[in-house]
Order: structure tokens, then C-alpha cells, then sequence
């Protein structure tokens, strides 16, 4: 952000800053609620990474289709699903948005068009082609976005999808966020080739790396993917290098890193980063910082208040919703 953008003015410093503290105080309180055992199961934080979700997302229409992983909160929240039936779906109750069935990994709103959280690695991706291929038959102009970690990237899904966009050329704007570490496994001992941008250029679709934790060069970034996909109709691959600054999930001992390298990520922190650049162009305040702090705390608070008095599933419709009807 060496150079400031005229574009980047104080409503959307605002809005793109709010949006990652949102995250970052969402997922810091979901820690909390875990280890109180509130929320059980598996639960995968965004700390670190929320320049990713909150560039992307923000250049997408609300009628955009959305694909995530089961690291999905940040997604499902810039998209505007509500964070307190988010936060009531974790703590497994009715009044979540798949009416505590789904859990952290499995966030689903068809109004908000998020088709998940999906927990199975590149399980979602010829799901998200396949949507996108289904907007290029109804000749609408929506484009899909499907993110995923380098982890799918060696996954068989990741090529049969590439392979796919490519061949049927589909509106899909395909995003890697490369946090480096997969679940446990350093990037380096399990890809063979890390300039992934090739893997992209492989099947002729256009690819870039971009800085994920610069939520402001993420955003430009996709917004040039945009341009070029409703220019030519063509996919388009963004590689967002970001980092996750807790581990894997809340079982990870994180023995596959040391801590000294969490700390020097630490001061990439996306959201420090860009709250420092508003307030030294003097696009924002310190007290617009704080004001924001409060506003995101009092929404987390209420998301907690109505997840705790939502209501537990009966035991007689357990054999709800197993098979269609």
C-alpha cells in the first residue's frame, strides 16, 4: 500500500476494515465458547488470513455464488450471513442457519447464496465448476468464487475442476488461499512445483499471486480478475499468500512450525496493517477504530447471547431431513 489509491476512500476503509475485525473478534470469542464447550467438534479460525476473505468478497455482487472450506466463518460473514445464527449453528441449536445440523464446518445459506463450508478437502470444487456452469447455460452474468487452501491444490478435484473451468470456460473466479501449511504439512514438502501461478497457466487460465495479508492489493486484485472474466468470459485463478496465525484447528499441538516464524507473520497482521495506513493518510481516526471495536463487540455479544438461549434439537426429530422428500 505504498501508494494510496484514490479509491480508497474513508466509507470503504470503514467497511473493509470493519469487516476484518468482525472476523478477528468472531473467531477469538468462537476459541473461547470451544473451550468452555459450548461448541463441540472440529473448529477451524481465520485468524490471520481475514484480508483474503474481506478482499474478495467485497468486489462480488450479493447474488454471486460462493464456495468455501471448513475454515468458512470469514467467508460466511462478509457475505452477510447472520453471525448470530452462525454462532447459534456452532453451539449446535435451531436457530442456526442449518438449524444446528451443519456446525462450524458445515455453514450453508441459500438466501445469502453461500453453498458452504464443505469439509471433505477439494470436495466442493467440481461443485462450484458445476454452478458455474449452470450460470453460463442460463446465460446470467453472476460469477462463482470458490476458495480453498493449497492443501486442495493436491488433490485430484483440483485438476478435474481446472480442468473443467478451462474446457467449458465458466464464469468461476478460483482462489487459493496458500497459508503455507495445509493442515500440518509445510508447502514445500508436499507440492513440487510452489509457483502454483503455473499450475493455473497449465490448462490456459489466467493466474496471479497477490499479497493475502494486504486486504487492499486483494481487493484490486480481484476486482482485475472480474474485469478480465466478464471481459472474455473466461475462469481465472488468484493465488493469495496469507498465513494462519493459530493452528490448523483446536486439537493441532502445531509441532510443524516454530513459534518464532508465527511471530514474524504476526507482524504482517492484515488488520494492523491497514488500520495503520487509514489513520496515517488520515482516512480514518484512532476513534473510528475504536468505535468500530465496540460496534463489532456488541454484535459478537448478541451472536453469543442468542446462540446460548437458542433451543436443542428434540430427540423425536433426530430422523428429520436425513432423506429428501
Amino acid at each position: 500500500m505504498e501508494t494510496l489509491s484514490v479509491d480508497l476512500n474513508r466509507e470503504t476503509g470503514l467497511r473493509l476494515l470493519s469487516r476484518m475485525v468482525l472476523i478477528r473478534r468472531f473467531e477469538e470469542k468462537s476459541a473461547e465458547m470451544y473451550t468452555k464447550e459450548k461448541i463441540r467438534g472440529f473448529l477451524h479460525l481465520y485468524v490471520g488470513e481475514e484480508a483474503t476473505a474481506v478482499g474478495v468478497i467485497d468486489c462480488l455482487s450479493n447474488e454471486d455464488p460462493i464456495f468455501s472450506t471448513y475454515r468458512e466463518h470469514a467467508h460466511a460473514l462478509v457475505r452477510g450471513v447472520d453471525s448470530s445464527k452462525i454462532m447459534a449453528e456452532m453451539f449446535g441449536k435451531q436457530e442456526g442457519c442449518c438449524k444446528g445440523r451443519g456446525g462450524s464446518m458445515h455453514l450453508f445459506d441459500v438466501e445469502k447464496f453461500f453453498y458452504g463450508g464443505n469439509a471433505i478437502v477439494a470436495g466442493h470444487l467440481p461443485l462450484s465448476v458445476g454452478m458455474a456452469l449452470a450460470l453460463k447455460k442460463q446465460k446470467k452474468s453472476n460469477v462463482v468464487t470458490c476458495f480453498f487452501g493449497e492443501g486442495a491444490m493436491a488433490e485430484g478435484e483440483f485438476h478435474e475442476a481446472m480442468n473443467l473451468a478451462a474446457l467449458w470456460q465458466v464464469p468461476i473466479l478460483m482462489v487459493c488461499e496458500n497459508n503455507l501449511y495445509a493442515m500440518g504439512t509445510a508447502v514445500k514438502l508436499s507440492h513440487a512445483n510452489l509457483d502454483f501461478v503455473q499450475n493455473g497457466l497449465s490448462y490456459g487460465i489466467e493466474s496471479v499471486f497477490v499479497d493475502g495479508m494486504d486486504v487492499w492489493a486483494v481487493k484490486q486484485a480481484t476486482q482485475k480478475a472480474l474485469d478480465y472474466m466478464k471481459t472474455f468470459g473466461k475462469p481465472y485463478f488468484l493465488i493469495t499468500n496469507t498465513y494462519r496465525f493459530r493452528a490448523h484447528s483446536m486439537f493441532d499441538a502445531e509441532l510443524y512450525r516454530a513459534k518464532s516464524e508465527v511471530a514474524d507473520w504476526k507482524k504482517k497482521d492484515p488488520i494492523t496493517h491497514f488500520k495503520n495506513h487509514l489513520i496515517e493518510h488520515k482516512i480514518i481516526s484512532e476513534v473510528d477504530f475504536q468505535n468500530i471495536e465496540i460496534d463489532v463487540g456488541n454484535e459478537i455479544q448478541q451472536a453469543v447471547d442468542y446462540a446460548e438461549n437458542g433451543t436443542l434439537e428434540t430427540i423425536s426429530d433426530l430422523e428429520k431431513f436425513i432423506y429428501s422428500e
